[in-house]
């Protein structure tokens, strides 16, 4: 069980990690510290340094939960289990937008969950060009730099803003019927999720859809989302759960009403029946 005092904890944890570990070599990497994990997939040196010293730390606050690091996965994919069965486990992204920062663009962030049981219980996202911190528990709301989040009432669609993953970016220009884009003010990707949410959740952004949802990029932004009053469902109108399948997809919204209209629009098709349990 994660007690007050650990929350702060791990904020300082991550911030002293960014620091220690990704800004030290932001915009200073050499050819060697970049290598591809698969084709098209980077990792640097930053991320593993990062993880490394996020896992030593988060051990220590809760000892005995498993740290399912993006990095370690990729070597050893078993550790995904841990979410599901573990009764408490930690979930991280050491550097959360690995392209960005490799070619100096500073829209990265580092994130981290603890789940209980395959539940969400806390989240953290931090982006540390910035210095803004988001976290969030569950039952007990989100917050960013300290203040209470709750998103804000939805106005006309032709005036917000949301993301679109690149794995889906196509399937949404063709879903859409012509004329479409001008009734949202923007649609964009970041091509970071974790920044994403941040912006969300500073109400610079409304939406967000994803197709590919991996927990240590979903699970504390979609917490972050719920908490602040807003929807993160997956595109069959479940909820979202960090051991559901890498592509059941997310969409994040203000509102029901919402979610539903931007299925529709997005996705080309009738919104399921959405489940709120």
């Amino acid at each position: 069980m994660l007690r007050d005092a650990d929350i702060e904890t791990v904020a300082e944890l991550m911030k002293e990690s960014a620091t220690a570990e990704l800004l030290s070599r932001f915009r200073r990497l050499e050819p060697g510290d970049i290598r591809e994990k698969r084709p098209g997939d980077l990792v640097t040196v930053a991320d593993v340094e990062s993880e490394r010293r996020l896992a030593a730390g988060l051990s220590k606050i809760l000892r005995g939960a498993p740290v399912v690091g993006e990095e370690a996965v990729a070597a050893e994919p078993g550790l995904l289990a841990h979410i599901a069965e573990a009764e408490a486990a930690w979930i991280v992204d050491p550097l959360d937008g690995t392209a960005n920062f490799a070619r100096g663009d500073e829209r990265f962030a580092m994130i981290v969950a603890l789940v209980e049981r395959g539940e969400t219980v806390a989240g953290w996202i931090y982006e540390p060009v910035t210095g803004r911190i988001a976290i969030a528990t569950r039952g007990g709301g989100a917050t960013l730099d300290g203040a209470t989040v709750e998103l804000p009432e939805t106005g006309a669609l032709n005036k917000a803003h949301g993301f679109v993953g690149w794995k889906i970016k196509r399937e949404v220009e063709q879903n859409m019927r012509a004329g479409a884009k001008r009734q949202f003010g923007g649609l964009s990707t970041m091509n970071c999720a974790g920044r994403e949410y941040l912006e969300i959740l500073a109400g610079r952004a409304q939406f967000s859809l994803y197709r590919r949802t991996r927990a240590w990029d979903h699970a504390a932004g979609t917490l972050m989302v719920r908490e602040a009053g807003g929807l993160a469902s997956r595109h069959d109108g479940k909820p979202y759960h960090p051991t559901q399948p890498d592509t059941a997809g997310i969409l994040t919204a203000p509102d029901e009403k919402r979610w539903v209209e931007l299925y529709e629009l997005l996705l080309g098709a009738p919104a399921p029946l959405l489940d709120r349990a």
